[in-house]
């Protein structure tokens, strides 16, 4: 079978083909996207084609899937283009994006041989809690713009293969429900906001709901400049005023975890403007410490001087991450900060990474830079936005497998086994 290689061509005869699929459900805006020009996506090649230059064949069920790319094209295909520009984006002109996934390349593994590797452990103790994989779910919020499930159905994919997942501030569902799919609490990622009051009535939310973990967001006090999620927004011809209306007021009104809370006083004046605080100091980490017997991690951490002030203030846990180059456009990528980090942690706290992963290969690299466990954030959300529950299960399945095998030919049988001499820096 010939495959068109016009984009617009190749998107409608995917839509054919998939006639009578819940997958098109995010039809609508389909016309408006495949006559404009999509949003840039930078030098993305491995995303697109196959290393040897294969262009990738739309896949309709998640089975086919070779890589994690193939549920991105997918998701590309389908999301209206904000929605997709929401996942898609990283800042500025996203150097910071590209240099996640260029530091993976810039490392290589040092494989040996005639190991006993017939059955690789991948368990990692956190908090007492152990997990069968160190690959846990990054908080994202709004999941409900990529499946109508949203967080509930990574919740249920997560159960069933064992997986760590964190809930956003910005969910779309309460952190009950995505506890009761869970089958067992997730951990809290926190935005700060402008109202320590507001930040209270969050806080004690999620420790009533059990969450055992409190990951408060450091790297984005004042926002971000996404350009590519602006860029895509102006391709999208739906009429958008039912969900996004302007205002602060109106954006928290969609998000589960606000319910309960006045946007607004009395007098119809907002409460708080922000979820980001440009004030927030380290003396937050201590009130948040009074407030809960939470486990309390920092997540942002891309230095060894903020590593040791981790340590002073007595944080229980910490995540390198330039949040997936949403944050500041350092040029940095997550892989490379974390050998200083880790170099002061010194064991005392678990250390945690996220930003760039895609593959096997990368989650043993960034083991053997000394991360205790890694979350995983836009390949999920591909597996979300194509095939619901069943696309996130099977990206997480394709990368415990990815895993495994990566440790066997490393001869690693277990994840104590994998350290700074499992790399090499080309």
């Amino acid at each position: 079978m010939s495959i068109p290689r016009d984009p617009a061509t190749r998107r409608r005869e995917f839509l054919r083909y998939l006639a009578g699929s819940p997958l098109l459900a995010a039809a609508a805006c389909w016309e408006t996207r495949a006559s404009a020009q999509a949003p840039p996506a930078g030098n993305r090649e491995e995303e697109r084609f196959g290393m040897n230059g294969f262009p990738r064949r739309m896949i309709s069920t998640p089975e086919e899937a070779a890589d994690v790319f193939d549920f991105r094209a997918v998701a590309e295909a389908t999301l209206p283009p904000a929605h997709y520009g929401y996942i898609a984006t990283g800042v500025d002109g996203e150097g910071t994006l590209a240099a996640n996934r260029r530091a993976f390349a810039e490392v290589g593994i040092r494989a040996r041989r005639l190991v006993d590797v017939s059955d690789p452990d991948m368990s990692v103790e956190l908090f007492g809690r152990r997990w069968t994989s160190p690959i846990g779910i990054a908080p994202c919020g709004s999941q409900k713009a990529f499946h109508p499930e949203g967080e509930v159905a990574v919740a249920r994919a997560a159960k069933t293969v064992d997986h760590l997942q964190l809930l956003s501030t910005v969910t779309t569902s309460g952190v009950e429900e995505v506890n009761e799919a869970r089958g067992e609490p997730v951990w809290y990622q926190l935005y700060p906001t402008t109202s320590f009051d507001v930040t209270r009535q969050l806080v004690a939310r999620a420790d009533a709901a059990g969450c055992p973990a409190l990951v408060l967001t450091v790297d984005l006090p004042a926002g971000s400049n996404r350009v590519t999620q602006a860029l895509a927004s102006r391709l999208d011809g739906r009429q958008c005023e039912t969900c996004h209306r302007p205002g602060f007021k109106n954006y928290v009104s969609r998000k589960r975890m606000f319910d309960r809370i006045p946007v607004e006083d009395a007098s119809g004046r907002s409460r708080f403007a922000g979820l980001n605080q440009p004030a927030m100091t380290w003396e937050v980490v201590q009130r948040l410490r009074d407030l809960t017997d939470m486990k309390i991690l920092l997540k942002g951490i891309v230095t060894a001087e903020d590593a040791a002030l981790c340590i002073e203030h007595g944080v229980d846990g910490l995540v390198v991450s330039n949040h997936g180059g949403r944050a500041e456009e350092s040029g940095l990528g997550s892989l490379e900060s974390l050998p200083e980090v880790v170099a002061e942690i010194g064991g005392r706290i678990p250390v945690i990474m996220d930003s760039g992963i895609r593959r096997g290969v990368d989650i043993f690299k960034a083991l053997a830079l000394g991360a205790d466990a890694i979350l995983v954030g836009r390949s999920y959300l591909w597996g979300l936005s194509s095939f619901g529950e069943a696309g996130v299960e099977a990206v997480l399945r394709m990368l415990r497998a990815e895993l495994r095998l990566a440790m066997q030919l490393a001869g690693t049988p277990s994840l104590g086994d994998i350290g700074p001499h499992s790399v090499r820096r080309r």
